[in-house]
């Protein structure tokens, strides 16, 4: 056996002595193995609910496009609905800005940056904002006078200027142009101006010429995803707010990556301290009543936790559950106590579609211990 060899087998060897349990998880290496589940009731009432039937002239219901579920490192569960297949690269939206946080977590891991860092050290844009800092960035709390209004509400929509009319050339910068309203770090306030300034902050922490393919050099490659493409403008900086595309199976790898808390199988990729901030809740976050079920602002990350008075947003779903969500119903869904990752992409416009719904459906059919 050559030398390499049996030096690569000695520090298994040496892994599986220090942490029996790694020897013993599967990862989707080269592919993820199937381990379909059995067919049941609850099976059939998720599918029912995640892929009804929906008038595509009104658009009103839901319409789910992907549905992918991951226990134990398997695929257990997969289905799609035309024209999306396993080999499609799905728009994830503001999935993408989690993507970021995953990407900025090699960063950190590297050195590259702190979260008390002033966040006008890596894009000097920021210089009118000298106390604002990256973890603000982070958690949505830049105070920025930000208005996510989207297409509902386009003529004062902060992130519909930046895509689509004025800011498009240079998004960052249309975001650092934004006037301050609060203190940083005093409020959330969910922006996709945030994730952009984190996304050109990012070229400043790595260097110009790292930056062009950060992402895949530091996150996508050595997970195995080959499906990843990222919109940049014209700046060259990537849109981390919106326009990250990846396969289903792709973005399960991510979870995985998450639910074993940054170690991709003997490598420790990301920080295990990276994804503990990732997982804690803003502190002056406060829930607004008039949005029920609204996630908890973690590090760029959604989290399902009581915090201040309030009750954990999705009451079905066990509190460890944390997820990265997208416009019209793009989610990763992460509940290590359950060992599940679950991916579903969808076009869900009229609101219909509910975390909780899903999700209880899921550990219905497939935890079977949840089953009501």
């Amino acid at each position: 056996m050559p030398v390499s060899a049996l030096r690569r087998l000695s520090l298994s060897l040496a892994l599986c002595a220090a942490v029996p349990f790694a020897c013993a998880e599967t990862w989707p290496i080269p592919d993820w193995s199937n381990a379909p589940a059995p067919r049941n009731a609850a099976l059939d009432a998720l599918e029912a609910y995640a892929f009804a039937e929906r008038d595509d002239v009104t658009r009103k219901g839901i319409r789910t496009d992907a549905l992918l579920v991951i226990r134990d490192g398997q695929i257990i569960y997969e289905r799609y609905a035309g024209p999306t297949t396993r080999d499609t690269p799905h728009l994830t939206w503001s999935v993408s800005k989690s993507l970021l946080a995953a990407t900025l977590g090699a960063a950190y891991g590297a050195g590259r940056f702190k979260l008390d860092d002033a966040a006008a050290q890596y894009y000097p844009a920021l210089a009118a904002h000298p106390q604002l800092k990256v973890g603000h960035l982070l958690n949505w709390a830049s105070g920025l006078a930000w208005q996510e209004g989207y297409e509902y509400a386009p003529l004062t929509s902060s992130v519909v200027a930046m895509l689509y009319t004025r800011g498009r050339g240079d998004m960052a910068e249309f975001a650092a142009d934004i006037a301050q309203e609060v203190a940083p770090g005093t409020r959330f306030r969910y922006s996709s101006g945030d994730s952009n300034l984190l996304s050109a902050a990012l070229r400043g922490m790595v260097g110009e010429q790292a930056y062009k393919n950060y992402p895949w050099t530091a996150l996508f490659e050595p997970l195995g995803i080959t499906s990843a493409v990222w919109e940049s403008d014209a700046q060259g900086t990537y849109v981390a707010s919106s326009y990250a595309y990846m396969t289903a199976r792709d973005l399960a790898r991510i979870g995985l990556l998450m639910e074993r808390d940054g170690r991709w199988e003997q490598r420790q990729l990301l920080p295990s301290a990276w994804i503990a901030f990732n997982r804690t809740p803003f502190a002056n976050f406060q829930a607004d009543p008039r949005k029920p079920g609204e996630a908890v602002p973690g590090g760029q990350w959604w989290l399902n936790v009581p915090i201040n008075g309030a009750a954990k947003p999705w009451n079905d779903v066990p509190e460890d559950a944390f997820a990265a969500l997208g416009h019209w119903g793009q989610a990763l869904y992460v509940i290590p106590s359950e060992d599940l990752i679950v991916v579903r992409y969808g076009d869900d416009r009229d609101g219909s579609y509910s975390h909780n719904q899903l999700l209880r459906r899921v550990q219905a059919a497939f935890v079977p211990e949840t089953a009501q």
